[in-house]
C-alpha cells in the first residue's frame, strides 16, 4: 500500500516538474519575441486610425455639445396688496465639463404696469467635482433704477440627501457686495405629483439706500409648490410663498409703505427642454 502511494507522489511530483518547465520555456519564448511583436495598438492599427477611434470614444462618453432650458417658476402671484407676475428662468449650452450658463429673474407687477425687478447673467461654468459647478460672469440689472452690472462668483450643485444649491456673490460697478443663497429640495409623493422645498436668503455687506437694501440679513424667501408632471417637461403647480425682511432692509420697506412679513398664493407651469 505504502509503495503504491510512493509511486503516485513521484508520478504527481514528475508532472508538477514537467508543467514548470514548459512555462518557463514558454515565458523564454514570448519574451524572446517581444522585439519583433508590435506592442501598443498604435503600432497594430497605425497612429491616426488610433486617433480617430480616441476621438470618437470622447465623443460619445461625454464630448458632444448638449444645451437645456428651464422655466423652474412662470407663475402669477395673489400677494397682500398686489398682483404680481414671476418668471425664473435659466439654460445652459456646451458639454459636461464647461458651459456657457445664462440665468434671468422678473417680477411683474400688473397694477403698476411696470417690472418691479429684472435682472440677466451671463455666466462660464465649470465641473469641479462630479456633482458641483463653479460659475463666474457678468449680471445686468434692468430693474429697478437706471441698472447696475456686477461681477459673479458661485457656486452651483447637488448637495447630499438631494438638495440643489445655487450660491452666488455679486460685486457692483459700485463697489457694493451681494450675496445671495437658494436651496431647492423635492418630495416625490407620486411618479406625477411632486412638491417642491424652495428658500432664497439675501445678503448685503452695506446699505443701499436707493435700492432699500440694509446691510447683513436682508430677506428669507421660502416657499412650497405642488406640481403635477403631465409630462417630465411640462408640469402646472399651486403653492404659497412667504417674504420675511430683517433690518435696515424691513426699515427702508416700512417707509415706502411696504410690509416687512408678505405672503401669496402663487399658481404656475415650470418647463424645460
Amino acid at each position: 500500500m505504502r509503495s503504491h502511494q510512493r509511486a503516485f507522489a513521484v508520478g504527481a511530483l514528475r508532472r508538477c516538474l514537467v508543467l514548470l518547465l514548459v512555462g518557463q520555456f514558454s515565458l523564454v519564448l514570448g519574451a524572446w519575441g517581444q522585439d519583433s511583436a508590435p506592442q501598443t495598438p498604435d503600432e497594430v492599427y497605425g497612429a491616426d486610425e488610433m486617433e480617430r477611434a480616441r476621438k470618437q470614444l470622447r465623443h460619445h462618453v461625454g464630448g458632444q455639445g448638449q444645451w437645456m432650458f428651464m422655466a423652474d417658476r412662470f407663475e402669477f402671484r395673489d400677494a397682500d396688496h398686489e398682483d404680481l407676475g414671476l418668471f425664473d428662468m435659466q439654460g445652459w449650452i456646451g458639454g459636461d465639463i464647461e458651459k456657457l450658463w445664462f440665468k434671468t429673474e422678473g417680477e411683474y407687477s400688473f397694477d403698476g404696469n411696470e417690472f418691479e425687478e429684472l435682472e440677466l447673467q451671463a455666466l462660464y461654468s465649470r465641473a469641479i467635482s462630479p456633482y458641483f459647478n463653479f460659475n463666474a460672469g457678468v449680471r445686468h440689472d434692468f430693474e429697478p433704477g437706471s441698472g447696475r452690472t456686477f461681477a459673479v462668483i458661485g457656486l452651483q450643485g447637488l448637495a447630499p440627501y438631494w438638495f440643489e444649491l445655487d450660491n452666488e456673490l455679486f460685486i457692483s460697478d459700485d463697489g457694493d457686495v451681494e450675496a445671495r443663497i437658494e436651496a431647492e429640495y423635492e418630495l416625490l409623493f407620486t411618479q406625477r405629483l411632486v412638491g417642491q422645498v424652495r428658500a432664497e436668503v439675501g445678503f448685503s455687506a452695506q446699505d443701499i439706500p436707493e435700492l432699500g437694501i440694509g446691510s447683513g440679513l436682508g430677506s428669507i424667501e421660502a416657499g412650497f409648490r405642488l406640481r403635477y408632471e403631465v409630462v417630465r417637461e411640462f408640469a402646472p403647480y399651486v403653492g404659497i410663498e412667504w417674504l420675511r425682511q430683517f433690518g435696515a432692509t424691513a426699515d427702508f420697506a416700512r417707509a415706502a409703505g411696504r410690509d416687512a412679513t408678505s405672503s401669496s398664493v402663487v399658481a404656475g407651469l415650470r418647463f424645460w427642454y
